[in-house]
């Protein structure tokens, strides 16, 4: 892996772990097995290098998002698919944990790809939902836009809550939920 790939993907698993403000330049060099100099070669700085990290953490959401969403099966099915995707409950979001993170919301830099990472997702999920209203798999009269920020927001908070209880289970709880809501705008 080349040396600028090792930065990023180190500075990617310390912002998930640490936030910003605990990811020192030197822990990412630790971590990345380099030295200063070629940090400092391929990024201007902490900032930079964190930029980049979070575009990189964001097209891979992205991706995995994606998969599941652009997957086969009814609307219903893909966005159950995107829900109950295999994740690690108690690590959280990449990228949700970082809009928890207030010096990485108070630099418009490191904040774009958390929103527009957040932004895409409401509407990706939105369209299937109006692809589904509009096949005849959902029921019409639920806004798209509304029932895709629900999901949205119960994969973020049902994260918080798993980190709050160290456990899985509020997670997954969540995800039942969301799945039984969802399921109600279903056409039999």
């Amino acid at each position: 892996m080349a040396t600028q790939d090792r930065l990023i993907e180190s500075t990617q698993e310390l912002l998930w772990e640490r936030g910003y403000v605990g990811t020192s330049p030197k822990a990412i060099q630790q971590r990345a097995g380099v030295g200063q100099g070629s940090m400092y070669h391929h990024f201007e700085g902490k900032p930079d290098l964190a930029a980049a990290a979070l575009r990189r953490s964001a097209e891979q959401m992205r991706a995995l998002a994606e998969a599941d969403l652009a997957g086969p099966g009814t609307a219903y099915e893909r966005v159950a698919s995107y829900l109950g995707r295999e994740r690690d409950a108690l690590r959280g979001c990449r990228i949700g944990r970082m809009a928890q993170d207030p010096e990485v919301v108070a630099d418009p830099r490191l904040r774009a790809p958390v929103e527009e990472t957040l932004g895409w997702l409401r509407g990706r999920i939105a369209e299937v939902i109006a692809e589904g209203q509009a096949a005849g798999e959902l029921r019409p009269g639920a806004e798209p836009a509304d029932l895709a920020a629900a999901v949205v927001a119960v994969v973020q908070g049902g994260y918080v809550l798993a980190r709050a209880a160290d456990s899985a289970e509020p997670f997954e709880q969540a995800v039942r939920g969301a799945l039984a809501l969802l399921a109600a705008h279903r056409r039999d």
